[in-house]
């Protein structure tokens, strides 16, 4: 009996945190000729209905009508092989604050259609967020929205195209320069998930077949790759990938742009990647540094870790005794607080 009446009054608790939850709009705009499925989440007064993502509470209400909110829009780039729902704990804050966020899949790097990653992708993904904008621009159930002024948020290879969104220059002949220089030390970095070193004896014809693929991918393809979008006013690069800036682009980015870091970070070493920006930049802001994080601390819910193979675990799950609860919540309303700032 003591037990039945402790379940019922647990569930009593989660209805009532439930229904007290703010109702956040869902929507996906399908692929068109420009681009890949595009996500939104929004304010909206309508009814929705509980769901679970991960540890992650929400009241969902898919295609409902949009509530004015804000007024203001918040586009995310995910990062390689990711895609709208593991920013949910962000766009749920973002949109508890009145946001409207947008969430484009990036062609040829999301869990759907994971085989372009790295330069290829990184060559069009801030059109695709500019081209994502433009969908919601087009759409007259957001006619409400003021675009003149938009905030970005990217991590690990969204990250990237945030700091291009950002004002940053690169080349896919500086990633193979750089990848050259510092592969035993970055080698997560500039190879992915298709090998690791482990100590072994194999270790030496790994750099040394890694080295022959970085340059037959992308030696001499030196054009300076820039993207410029006028709407785009405040940005944020979480964990970015970033070694292969030309770090002089990033001294004074055009838009106010904050950073988070993970001391952790075994995919995208900081040295030379979140730290050689926070060095370059002379007007970032850090937002967050997370102690004892790693790589995939930004993902919030975080892919279950069944879900992922042990090299992908290795660089992406939680470090042992990481406090994913106090850090996830400490960044969050950090981004959330530099946007409402930002763009007021």
């Amino acid at each position: 009996m003591l037990l039945r009446t402790l379940l019922a009054g647990l569930v009593l608790t989660a209805a009532a945190q439930a229904a007290h939850a703010a109702t956040i709009g869902t929507l996906t705009l399908p692929a068109d000729d420009d681009g890949a499925a595009v996500t939104l989440f929004y304010p909206t007064a309508a009814a929705g209905r509980p769901e679970t993502r991960g540890d992650l509470q929400l009241v969902l209400a898919p295609g409902a009508p949009p509530a004015p909110g804000n007024g203001r829009l918040i586009a995310i780039s995910h990062g390689s092989g990711g895609g709208p729902w593991v920013h949910t704990t962000l766009a749920k804050a973002l949109v508890e604050a009145g946001f409207t966020v947008v969430l484009p899949l990036h062609r040829g790097d999301n869990w759907t259609d994971p085989g372009r990653p790295g330069p290829e992708s990184w060559k069009q993904r801030p059109a695709e967020i500019s081209q994502a904008i433009d969908r919601v621009a087009a759409d007259p159930r957001f006619a409400g929205l003021k675009l003149d002024r938009v905030g970005g948020f990217g991590m690990s290879a969204g990250g990237h195209t945030m700091l291009s969104l950002a004002g940053g220059v690169w080349s896919p002949e500086r990633f193979r320069a750089r990848c050259e220089r510092d592969l035993a030390e970055d080698f997560p970095a500039c190879v992915g998930l298709a090998t690791r070193l482990t100590g072994g004896a194999l270790d030496g014809f790994k750099l040394w077949l890694a080295r022959r693929v970085l340059g037959w991918k992308f030696r001499g393809d030196d054009a300076p790759q820039a993207h410029t979008d006028p709407r785009m006013a405040a940005i944020v690069a979480a964990v970015p990938a970033a070694a292969d800036f030309d770090m002089s682009t990033l001294a004074k980015p055009r838009v106010p742009l904050g950073l988070i870091t993970a001391d952790g970070d075994r995919w995208l070493a900081p040295r030379f990647h979140s730290d050689a920006v926070l060095a370059a930049c002379q007007s970032c802001e850090l937002l967050a540094a997370l102690p004892g994080a790693g790589h995939g601390a930004l993902l919030a819910p975080p892919p279950p870790a069944s879900n992922l193979g042990r090299l992908e675990c290795d660089l992406l799950c939680d470090p042992p005794g990481f406090d994913r609860p106090s850090a996830t919540a400490r960044w969050v309303e950090a981004v959330v607080h530099f946007f409402r700032e930002r763009l007021r």
